[in-house]
């Protein structure tokens, strides 16, 4: 039994991880897309794995989740950012909230910035930064609540004071990489490598991108879950 998967959403360019104990075969997965559902139930069918939690590390913009779904299916439970207004979930988690499946233990680390209640999760010696830290990079912070210098001090003040050696899985990315560590986030991301509080808001202020292309349907979605959206 494999004890970590990595799987990725080509339309949204979204991650989804599922996680593993490889004693009691509980299991969690963290912001998976709606349009891989069947995927992850023949994942967890296959390697015998009974899903716990599904984790949301915010309310996406670029994709519609599949949690809803995953509970009803697999009896799991829903955990999400106590922030995020997705009112349905079982767990509102708050900073510093632990997730246990078998003998393993997530921990919730409130890096807001993106949107005002997104959170990172802690698992052995990975973390799992939504959209607050990416590879070479970070999450915008011009819709949804958020704000260029809560994500400085989240990702500086909280991230980046994790070991070097702590591997990084982002909720995105979009230049074919899959994960990279704090060390050399620290060292060589663009955007927050050398820059004090103020270069980064004025950078973040300047990046005029588009607004995401589901965003008024994404986000209402997900604070329901995914669920009463048409699929298919």
């Amino acid at each position: 039994m494999r004890d970590f998967h990595q799987l990725f959403d080509t339309q949204s360019s979204t991650f989804t991880y599922v996680l593993a104990d490889a004693l009691t075969g509980e299991a969690v997965i963290i912001d998976p897309v709606d349009t891989h559902l069947d995927a992850y139930l023949a994942l967890l069918a296959r390697d015998g794995l009974k899903l716990r939690y599904v984790l949301e590390t915010h309310a996406h913009a670029d994709h519609i989740t599949s949690a809803g779904l995953l509970c009803e299916r697999t009896g799991a439970k829903a955990a999400a950012p106590v922030h995020c207004g997705i009112l349905p979930a079982d767990l509102q988690l708050d900073d510093g909230a632990e997730i246990r499946f078998g003998s393993e233990m997530i921990r919730a680390v409130h890096t807001p910035g993106h949107t005002a209640g997104s959170m990172s999760y802690r698992w052995r010696d990975c973390v799992f930064t939504g959209d607050a830290l990416l590879i070479g990079g970070c999450g915008r912070t011009d819709f949804q609540s958020g704000d260029a210098g809560e994500l400085y001090d989240s990702i500086t003040q909280r991230l980046f004071t994790l070991p070097d050696a702590t591997r990084v899985y982002p909720a995105h990315d979009y230049n074919g990489k899959t994960a990279s560590t704090i060390g050399d986030e620290k060292r060589a991301n663009p955007r927050l490598a050398g820059k004090t509080r103020e270069d980064f808001i004025r950078l973040m202020d300047s990046l005029n991108l588009p607004k995401p292309r589901l965003m008024d349907i994404a986000v209402p979605a997900n604070q329901r879950l995914g669920l009463d959206v048409p699929h298919g």
